[in-house]
């Protein structure tokens, strides 16, 4: 019989993994799975660095106490560090509910022999429709006029011409990433009556999407969304020099990961009006310092991480975990492996 950890937190809860995951494996073989459970304080709690894996919620020495001799672990945050796996020697399966294994050493678990699988594109739908809407909120001051409204201010001055918004039609807007969200971001700038630019040397190029280098796209773009994985070779793909290529009055939009984009220059690109307005949902420090620039700046949409925040998110990657659970189980091949070099079956 098989010990599985479902390690949750305040999004993906464990009573939600364990009943996912005990639906898929109903007919595996050895019987119904036995299950250790494990909480972590994320959301309410942010994210961060954990023992060499960027991304987790949790502490290595909870995770090794609920684990015990478990074979299987299914998690959102927790970290499953180099140490965690060193001291688990019956673990066999790590299943983020995560567009990647961030808070996975990849690494140690591969030389471990421990296959891991992810959920690509749990989120794309959620990410994408919040990103529509932060440009929508940038370009068209919604935030601001809201907050100015509700303290008594009628702000008839942003009809007037030099301070009116900007349209999605007929507008250029350059997507720095095409995967699962930035296909889909695609779409919808298409319908709005958008010309859509993309950078992604490793996409496969789409009809009614023009891809043109870094350099292009920038210079081009009224509107400049990030979707790019975060990796050594993107840090900071977005610096200051890239920055200075953006047109006049440019709207730069950060929904995908903080390391993306380099923040120090923004403060003084929005007082001199070379970018337009910016709209946040992730952030080189996570929350924001109380004394962070951009809080001071003019056109400063900022949001603490939701794009991916619904509930639909949430069923989408427990479905996804549970069925690839069943099938390591039953001996087939995981469907989404991170590291397909490891043994795919518990029966390998």
């Amino acid at each position: 019989m098989t010990t599985i950890l479902a390690a949750g937190d305040e999004f993906v809860s464990p009573e939600v993994l364990v009943r996912a995951v005990r639906a898929s494996c109903r007919d595996v073989p050895g019987g119904e799975p036995t299950f250790r459970t494990l909480r972590s304080g994320w959301p309410t709690e942010p994210f961060g660095p954990v023992g060499g894996v960027r991304e987790a919620s949790g502490t290595e020495d909870d995770v090794l106490a609920a684990l015990g001799d478990a074979e299987v672990a299914v998690t959102q945050m927790a970290p499953f560090t180099k140490k965690v796996i060193a001291e688990a020697p019956r673990l066999k399966l790590i299943s983020v509910c995560r567009g990647g294994p961030v808070n996975v050493d990849l690494q140690a678990a591969t030389e471990a022999g421990i296959a891991v699988t992810f959920t690509p594109g749990r989120n794309a739908a959620a990410a994408a429709e919040f990103t529509i809407g932060l440009i929508l909120a940038a370009m068209r001051r919604i935030p601001g006029s809201d907050a100015e409204l509700k303290v008594g201010n009628w702000r008839g001055d942003y009809y007037a011409y030099e301070n009116a918004g900007l349209e999605l039609d007929g507008a250029t807007v350059g997507l720095v990433g095409y995967g699962a969200i930035g296909s889909r971001m695609a779409r919808v700038l298409r319908a709005f009556g958008a010309r859509v630019l993309a950078y992604d040397p490793y996409a496969t190029p789409e009809s009614g999407v023009e891809f043109v280098e870094l350099e292009e796209l920038l210079k081009a773009s009224s509107v400049v969304s990030l979707h790019a994985r975060l990796t050594p070779e993107t840090e900071q793909l977005i610096n200051a020099e890239k920055l200075a290529l953006l047109p006049h009055g440019a709207v730069l939009v950060n929904a995908a990961r903080g390391g993306l984009l380099d923040y120090q220059p923004l403060p003084e690109l929005l007082r001199s009006g070379k970018l337009g307005a910016v709209a946040l949902d992730v952030y080189d420090i996570e929350p924001p310092p109380a004394d962070w620039p951009l809080h001071d700046a003019p056109n400063v949409i900022t949001t603490p991480h939701l794009g991916g925040a619904t509930k639909q998110t949430a069923h989408r990657a427990v479905a996804i975990v549970a069925d690839d659970v069943a099938r390591f189980l039953r001996g087939e091949s995981p469907v989404h492996l991170a590291n397909p070099e490891v043994p795919r079956s518990a029966e390998s």
